[in-house]
């Protein structure tokens, strides 16, 4: 076996993970956890799978067909610092200054204005005749005045105007991935409340948010698959102990759905198991389908001949699906 992490770039949000989990359950791959962000490229999926090392090349085949996925990048899952989305969007840096403007062309020069035409060399004016000689009058010689020299046109300023820069667009704040450190299950404060829920029984649902709220936050999916399976090992012991061993698809139609619709709306159809308006996948809150797993684990273990039961999330509507989505197989 192997864990993958997948990380794929999607136009739209609305039944992407039920999509993509169904891609990875057919490809014999089990949803470890899932998690959805929004980028202004898109919708960024991440997936922590685990299923057969042989099957790798058959989930980037099924990946690189799907419609639905712009691009998609598929690495082996390492435990630890989170790995960045690889399709996140960069922000762009605080000290970042725009280079300025180019500075304005000069202006084009004036044209002088066209000479005047000599209208006495048009064709067609008369000539004027000279006026008669006039008898040369003699003055005395009159001393030259100076002719003061003309001042000095004072040159034209120029004033360049330079247009500010528009402030760059500020970058939209992307949550960042952050790895939640898994814990094992709080034993003490299931078996605390074990004797309650049996009480209570089909009335759990209160009793289960109080436990995840009173466990820390590690050990709230390890705490909910522990009380899920000792509540399914009991009603097992209850209302199923004289069954024998059948195949998966009657455990599930003749133990399992009757079991949990007492519980509430189920329908089980090709190996998949769909839940309606589940009390612990609140929208925008908590997946809770780890309980729902773990009481399938303890009702059926015992009656399913195949030891190879295995039950994972699809989707949950805690991650903006419409409703939960287990497959079980063998």
């Amino acid at each position: 076996m192997i864990e993958l992490e997948l990380q794929a770039l999607s136009l739209s949000r609305e039944g992407l993970l039920m999509d993509v989990g169904r891609v990875a359950a057919a490809c014999g791959f089990a949803l470890v956890r899932q998690r959805l962000a929004d980028d202004p490229h898109g919708v960024l999926l991440t997936m922590i799978v685990r299923g057969p090392e042989r099957k790798q090349r058959a989930l980037e085949t099924a990946l690189d067909a799907h419609e639905r996925i712009v691009s998609f990048e598929v690495s082996p899952f390492v435990e630890g610092s989170p790995k960045p989305h690889f399709a996140a969007s960069r922000s762009v840096a605080k000290d970042y200054v725009p280079p300025p403007p180019p500075a304005p062309a000069p202006a084009p020069a004036a044209e002088k204005p066209a000479a005047k035409p000599d209208i006495f060399a048009t064709a067609g004016v008369p000539q004027v005749r000279p006026a008669p000689p006039v008898a040369e009058v003699v003055l005395p010689e009159a001393k030259p005045q100076p002719v003061p020299e003309p001042e000095p046109e004072p040159e034209p300023e120029f004033v360049f105007i330079r247009t500010p820069a528009p402030a760059p667009v500020s970058a939209p704040v992307l949550e960042p991935f952050v790895e939640l450190v898994q814990l094992d299950a709080d034993v003490a404060a299931v078996e605390k409340l074990l004797p309650k829920l049996m009480g209570d029984y089909p009335q759990i649902f209160p009793g289960m948010k109080k436990l995840e709220q009173s466990v820390e936050a590690g050990a709230r999916e390890s705490s909910l698959l522990l009380a899920g399976q000792r509540i399914g090992a009991w009603v097992f012991e209850r209302q199923h102990a004289l069954n024998t061993k059948m195949d998966l698809e009657a455990a599930m139609t003749r133990v399992g759905v009757p079991a949990l619709s007492a519980l509430l709306e189920v329908e089980y159809a090709g190996n998949q198991l769909h839940i309606r308006n589940s009390p612990l996948c609140a929208e925008d809150g908590h997946s809770g389908c780890k309980f729902l797993s773990g009481y399938l684990e303890g009702l059926l273990g015992p009656v399913v001949a195949s030891q190879g039961l295995s039950i994972f999330e699809v989707c949950c509507r805690s991650f903006g699906a419409d409703e939960c989505v287990l497959a079980v197989m063998d």
